[in-house]
């Protein structure tokens, strides 16, 4: 295209890729001129943006696991940057994954090319001292959370608070008889929804958990029935053959191949893995109980670095205990079933959890894309100029 302007992404894993196609949608339609190229998945693509790497070489999760393939993603990174160096684009943009972007911004905004970080890492969460290197690293921040912008504006960083597009996305009174006759749910049962993540490597250490207390708690309420979203064919086959790996797999199930929010749209209660599922089941005013289960070698890095009291981000939104969690040793298949019963019988905690979900709501929904993108061409604007 005559008169284009080069702007450089990346994104690690699929929400990454649905947050990049967003704020590609909103850029593109203030802004025609702008293209966009670097390392994505499928939902930027259907934007236009052209993938140069694809998005999941990239897409690990834990130490452990991230150690195996260190190399590989070290290799990606520099053969990137150096393609980046030589022929510089007007801006770039990292889209969360800020153990693999962070190093790569700071590289080019030391080389004069702009660079926003779309999502803050979790700074709050494990080490204060990384907003020092994050502040080195990126020309402007965009953040999701209210209470994150003021720890970056204490650290000279600018920063812009964008809401969540998950938010926007979501109704603010989901339609539960609606979801559940798209799902083809069976009527007068509970309907407890099952999300023990999305990655192969969270099923590993969850799904046998999950799948056995749910047997444990449909022996004390045998008129439930349950749904567990997957979302790959992949890590589908994988719960699978963990729900008949026991010599009962009579389990009142619906597995389905994406479908997490009318699943959850849909549910009484749910049972989730510590992640953005969590924050998903809030919007859609479910109560809940959170895992979460890792390697050991994870899990111990993770201990020494915590400084909150909780994984879940209903709990850090709240600033309380509002949802249960448990974690790894303590996620045990008769804790699970039993968080759930207690849940399932006590009304007001299920009420306090769907109040402060409902404030939740209102505040993150801020029309994320369209702020996000109005920060991003002040960064561009400012950079050309």
């Amino acid at each position: 295209m005559a008169g284009a302007v080069r702007v450089g992404m990346v994104a690690g894993e699929a929400s990454g890729d649905q947050l990049a196609a967003h704020l590609i949608a909103a850029l593109k339609a203030r802004r025609p001129e702008l293209e966009f190229f670097g390392i994505g998945g499928p939902r930027m693509a259907a934007q236009g943006f052209e993938a140069q790497v694809p998005m999941d070489r990239l897409a690990v999760r834990g130490y452990a696991e991230a150690l195996r393939h260190y190399p590989e993603i070290m290799g990606i990174r520099r053969r990137f940057a150096e393609r980046l160096l030589a022929d510089p684009p007007a801006l770039f943009i990292g889209v969360d994954a800020s153990d693999f972007n962070l190093d790569l911004e700071r590289r080019l905004k030391d080389a004069g090319i702009p660079s926003v970080h779309y999502v803050s890492p979790s700074v709050w969460f494990w080490r204060g001292w990384r907003m020092r290197r994050i502040a080195r690293s990126v020309t402007h921040l965009l953040v999701m959370f209210p209470f994150e912008a003021p720890l970056y504006e204490k650290a000279g960083l600018p920063v812009t608070y964008v809401g969540h597009p998950l938010a926007d996305l979501i109704p603010l009174e989901p339609d539960k008889a609606a979801a559940r006759a798209q799902l083809r749910l069976p009527s007068g049962k509970l309907i407890v929804a099952l999300l023990p993540g999305s990655r192969r490597s969270e099923l590993h250490y969850m799904a046998e958990a999950f799948v056995l207390a749910a047997h444990r708690f449909r022996q004390e309420v045998p008129e439930v029935h349950f749904v567990c979203p997957t979302a790959t064919r992949e890590t589908r086959d994988q719960f699978e053959r963990i729900i008949h790996a026991h010599e009962r797999s009579d389990l009142p199930l619906t597995l389905l191949f994406g479908h997490s929010h009318e699943a959850l749209a849909a549910a009484d209660l749910a049972l989730v893995a510590s992640g953005t599922a969590t924050l998903e089941a809030a919007l859609f005013k479910t109560p809940m109980v959170i895992v979460y289960r890792q390697s050991p070698i994870t899990w111990a890095l993770m201990r020494m670095m915590m400084y909150l009291p909780y994984v879940g981000m209903p709990n850090i939104l709240a600033g309380e205990r509002l949802v249960p969690e448990l974690l790894q040793g303590r996620a045990s298949p008769a804790a699970l079933s039993a968080a759930l019963l207690d849940l399932l019988n006590d009304a007001g905690a299920q009420q306090r959890q769907v109040e402060k979900f409902r404030e939740f709501h209102v505040l993150l929904r801020q029309n994320t894309a369209e702020k996000a993108a109005a920060a991003v061409l002040a960064v561009l604007d400012r950079g050309r100029a």
